[in-house]
């Protein structure tokens, strides 16, 4: 009888120790996904299309633009006066936005201007960016790709989805 209980002991005793600790695995090299860098890629092309086709309307249209890094082009007709907009000042503008083909999209005029804190959204990113270019009395002309405007899928109602805005702004009032 004390050989079964003994046997028993050291078999449980086997079973908990080796139960404690996990069974050694071998690392596994990192697999790779390649369905993220198909997206990086296809973003790639998508954002060099846009590029293209701006400057190709610049081309046509004879105007000169300036490139930002974040892809925005401005064409300054007039830079206004005193220091530039910063972020958290609120702007009241006039504006007309049209897709390349000149199809109107949105307006406001200066009897009844837009006004937006500058950083605090509400408006098309490529226009904040761009705000932050210009000073009191600005006139310019904003070429906004759609990853600074309203992406894959437009805003669904006068803006379709992979469209580049243009956007003539001009800035009323600075606070």
């Amino acid at each position: 009888m004390h050989s079964v209980i003994y046997i028993l002991a050291i078999f449980t005793a086997a079973l908990l120790i080796t139960g404690c600790d996990p069974p050694v695995q071998e690392l596994k090299e990192a697999e790779t996904n390649p369905v993220p860098e198909q997206f990086v890629r296809a973003n790639q092309y998508m954002y060099q299309r846009h590029q293209d086709h701006i400057s190709a309307f610049l081309d046509r249209t004879g105007w000169k633009a300036d490139l930002t890094p974040s892809g925005l082009w401005i064409v300054m007709e007039n830079p206004g006066t005193g220091p530039r907009i910063m972020d958290t000042n609120r702007v009241t503008y006039a504006f007309e936005s049209t897709l390349l083909d000149g199809t109107p999209c949105y307006h406001a005029t200066a009897q009844n201007p837009k006004v937006i804190t500058v950083g605090k959204g509400g408006v098309e990113s490529g226009v904040e960016q761009g705000m932050l270019e210009l000073a009191p009395g600005a006139e310019a002309i904003f070429l906004i790709p759609p990853h600074l405007a309203h992406g894959n899928f437009g805003d669904r109602e006068k803006i379709p989805g992979n469209t580049v805005l243009i956007y003539r702004i001009q800035v009323l009032k600075v606070d």
